[in-house]
């Protein structure tokens, strides 16, 4: 999209939350906002992807300066992203973040320090969950020899050696600022000089690696995701990794996005070593590897263009 600068305050930062059913959650991310903004001119920009529940009424009532996009029908979440920009007021950085995120005071003044440094076009925060723990958010580039590593030692084990892990795991590297290769999405500070070099988000995944391919694309342009443990914020976090349904659309959507990056040898590869990794899995019984195996070798399950049939992630 256009910006206009000349209607830009120095710093003015289009905040975008996209709603499936999260009314629950919004008072306290909407009552985090103002603190979490505190000394920014930011407005409020909700998509909404056809919420059964309140989650509309909830915005509206909590946040009546917002601007709601009803999308009208459950259009992922990288579609309500591109949605709510395009309804945006002028901006110089867009916040992107999940429902059941919660800022701690002065996150994003401290968010916008680290995105103007050089190079930098994507800002991410330190995230703990519900219970304060840290959430491992850094991600390496994604590589066949980095899914074998997670499939022999695990994530956590593997993520602490740069070959052959890609969640980053060694909190020693959570301790200072950092640039990493891509970051999980949910508390993410683009600048309006990447989203325009960059944007908008690919909506054709629907849910899952959007995230990863918009930072991976950022890098390519010269645009690096900078991580800041100075700027905190809270993740309740989803359930990814205990439902079947979604592990399963996580795991295509990694060799759909793999293959669109690297073309069709590599990404053969690739699969081979997912394949590997979630049939191990299943063996040892676990649901949502048993699905997912199963549609890494069905054609049709790695062809089909993810849709609402898809059961949404809670931490959006």
């Amino acid at each position: 999209m256009d910006s206009k600068p000349e209607a830009v305050t120095p710093e003015t930062v289009a905040v975008v939350v996209v709603t499936y059913n999260s009314e629950r959650l919004l008072p306290d991310l909407i009552a985090s906002l103002g603190p979490g903004l505190a000394g920014v001119d930011w407005s409020l920009t909700v998509a909404d992807n056809a919420s059964a529940d309140d989650s509309v009424g909830a915005v509206r009532r909590l946040a009546p300066h917002a601007t709601v996009v009803e999308m009208g029908r459950n259009a992922g979440y990288a579609a309500g992203i591109n949605a709510a920009v395009a309804k945006a007021g002028p901006f110089t950085a867009v916040l992107v973040l999940n429902p059941d995120v919660r800022l701690t005071p002065g996150c994003v003044r401290t968010l916008l320090e680290v995105l103007r440094k050089p190079g930098t076009g994507i800002a991410v925060p330190l995230l703990t969950d519900g219970d304060g723990e840290l959430i491992h958010t850094m991600r390496r580039e994604p590589a066949a020899r980095r899914v074998l590593g997670d499939a022999v030692l695990g994530a956590v084990r593997a993520g602490r050696y740069p070959a052959i892990g890609e969640m980053v795991t060694d909190e020693r590297l959570y301790t200072a600022e950092t640039v990493t290769d891509w970051a999980e999405g949910s508390t993410v500070l683009i600048s309006a000089e990447c989203w325009n070099a960059v944007g908008p988000w690919d909506e054709s995944f629907f849910l899952y690696s959007e995230e990863t391919d918009f930072a991976l694309r950022a890098r390519d342009a010269g645009y690096a995701t900078r991580f800041t443990p100075a700027a905190k914020a809270v993740h309740l976090e989803g359930d990814s990794k205990v439902s079947p349904g979604l592990w399963t659309l996580l795991t295509l959507n990694k060799v759909r996005l793999y293959g669109r990056r690297h073309g069709p040898v590599p990404a053969a590869g690739f699969w081979a070593a997912l394949l590997l990794r979630e049939a191990s899995r299943a063996a040892l019984g676990k649901e949502p590897s048993k699905m997912a195996a199963g549609a890494l070798i069905s054609p049709a399950r790695l062809r089909e263009a993810p849709g609402p049939h898809t059961v949404h992630r809670t931490k959006q």
